[in-house]
């Protein structure tokens, strides 16, 4: 094995550096975690050792490593909640529990291009079903990692599991069942029903409730138009769960009261002349297809 030289920062970066480090410091005297003059002793050991300032702080038994991640949250203005939160939420969730892996980097991706698309703040673009053509396809899965990262650029975000038929984010985000969706498309519940996810600030859940004997009328009615236009009042995105286009029609429905469908494919699953076929039903109807995604996992 070659060792390599370090290559010495350049006067400017070292001013980076430093800047970074006070301003962090200073949120964290601001809140009381540091006194002015514990800031300034890590300052000088920074200097020093060349070290970043949150493990020389952790390492001078300053504060704890969660009080960093809180701050680095709050400088970045990054909604990615705090280690020991991140442990409590389930492993299906890796857009909060492993933000750094490829498959979150995907997904914060993917909302960049959708907020081009479609999230533009227009009060007409903000909700989306997400569609895909067979069952096992993973779109509940992206469908609620795609929310945890809309929520983690702090947009106020809900998501929607209009899978009447076999719902998964009700066991994605460990919410008891309740009314849910179908109990407030059948008037018998309210907003109420929306949850907020504790440790993902600015993410709510709406869980499918309980089965209905006629799904695809309720989602096809204008009582889902109407809930749609008021939850669009109080949430920037909101992202519809849907079940699969080969098993069902409600998708159909769900599509065209959102305005906008992304659709979903399986590596070595989905066959495309069905993909395009759902494309060309949901365009024939009206709904602006803003593309297609793939899921490899």
């Amino acid at each position: 094995m070659r060792a390599a030289l370090a290559h010495q920062p350049e006067p400017e970066v070292v001013d980076e550096v430093e800047s970074a480090s006070e301003a962090i410091g200073a949120l964290l005297v601001q809140e009381g975690h540091l006194t002015q003059a514990q800031l300034e002793q890590v300052l000088i050991a920074q200097k020093r050792r060349r070290g970043r300032f949150g493990e020389l702080a952790v390492k001078l038994k300053f504060v704890s490593q969660q009080a960093i991640d809180a701050a680095l949250a709050r400088q970045f203005s990054y909604h990615a909640g705090l280690a020991h939160q991140r442990e409590r939420l389930p492993e299906v969730l890796v857009s909060a529990r492993e933000p750094g892996t490829p498959f979150a980097e995907a997904m914060r991706a993917l909302r960049g291009q959708l907020a081009q698309r479609w999230f533009t703040g227009s009060p007409h673009e903000r909700a989306m079903a997400l569609a895909s053509v067979d069952p096992g396809d993973g779109k509940s899965f992206v469908c609620a990692n795609l929310a945890v990262a809309f929520s983690q650029l702090g947009e106020r975000t809900l998501l929607i599991d209009a899978n009447l038929r076999d719902p998964r984010q009700h066991h994605f985000f460990r919410l008891r069942e309740r009314m849910g969706l179908s109990g407030v498309l059948a008037g018998r519940a309210g907003l109420s029903q929306v949850r907020r996810i504790q440790d993902l600030p600015g993410l709510s859940v709406l869980p499918a409730g309980a089965a209905p004997p006629n799904p695809q009328e309720l989602l096809a009615g204008n009582a889902f138009r109407r809930l749609l236009t008021e939850l669009s009042q109080h949430f920037g995105v909101i992202l519809i769960d849907t079940p699969a286009a080969q098993t069902a029609s409600d998708v159909h429905g769900v599509a065209v009261r959102a305005g906008a469908a992304l659709l979903l494919a399986r590596k070595h699953h989905t066959r495309v002349p069905e993909l395009a076929r759902l494309s060309g039903d949901f365009a024939t109807a009206g709904v602006n297809v803003l593309g297609s995604t793939m899921n490899e996992y």
